[in-house]
């Protein structure tokens, strides 16, 4: 495609000449503040994505996993997530430090509504809380603090366009490569097989989650 071709958007007005301001009630939305119903979605959520920025602007979206329940909700204003053993490249971690603000959208599963929440975040290293943070008796080395400054419900808009929630649209997992065969090809390893890999990938995911 030429690139002369692709017309880009240059300001926030040529942006609003596409797509008109919302309501006042869409601004509205945001509370600023865990309420009983972030509450109780926060409690029923395995699964949050983290997103953080570097200083540059470079950004980064980790996938967060835990049993429902995991993520800790200190008072209206905070919540706690347990940092769990990883890559170590540490991406979030290190944005973190250079950069406090962070994003988390929490998904439960069968909803297709989300729950965002944008602040300020903390490395904590310990705390009184940690203990509550044990996941089969083994207490994070790390915890993400997050101070809430915006909170609000997403609509489900997403979710139904793309009909996450429906096995019958699922791809058939064997016509997907494997993790081991993407990164045998795009890390160029040689001599060892793909399905070996696989094997060390799955035994490490096992053995190593907490």
């Amino acid at each position: 495609m030429d690139p002369s071709e692709i017309r880009t958007v240059a300001s926030e007005a040529e942006l609003r000449e596409i797509v008109k301001e919302p309501p006042q009630a869409i601004w509205d939305k945001d509370i600023a503040r865990i309420d009983e119903h972030a509450r109780t979605i926060i409690a029923h959520s395995p699964f949050v994505l983290l997103a953080t920025s570097n200083t540059d602007g470079t950004c980064d979206v980790s996938p967060r996993g835990d049993p429902a329940g995991s993520v800790l909700v200190l008072d209206d204003h905070r919540l706690v997530l347990a940092d769990r053993p990883g890559n170590q490249r540490l991406d979030s971690l290190r944005n973190i430090l250079r950069n406090p603000h962070a994003g988390l959208l929490f998904i439960v599963p069968g909803m297709n509504e989300t729950l965002r929440v944008n602040g300020r975040a903390t490395l904590v290293s310990d705390a009184p809380f940690f203990d509550d943070l044990a996941v089969r008796g083994k207490r994070p080395r790390l915890a993400i603090l997050i101070e809430v400054g915006e909170l609000y419900m997403h609509c489900a808009k997403a979710f139904l366009r793309s009909s996450l929630w429906k096995p019958e649209t699922w791809p058939d997992r064997k016509s997907l490569p494997t993790l081991g065969r993407i990164a045998k090809d795009q890390m160029g390893i040689k001599g060892v097989p793909a399905r070996m890999i696989d094997a060390g990938l799955a035994l490490d995911a096992k053995m190593n989650q907490y």
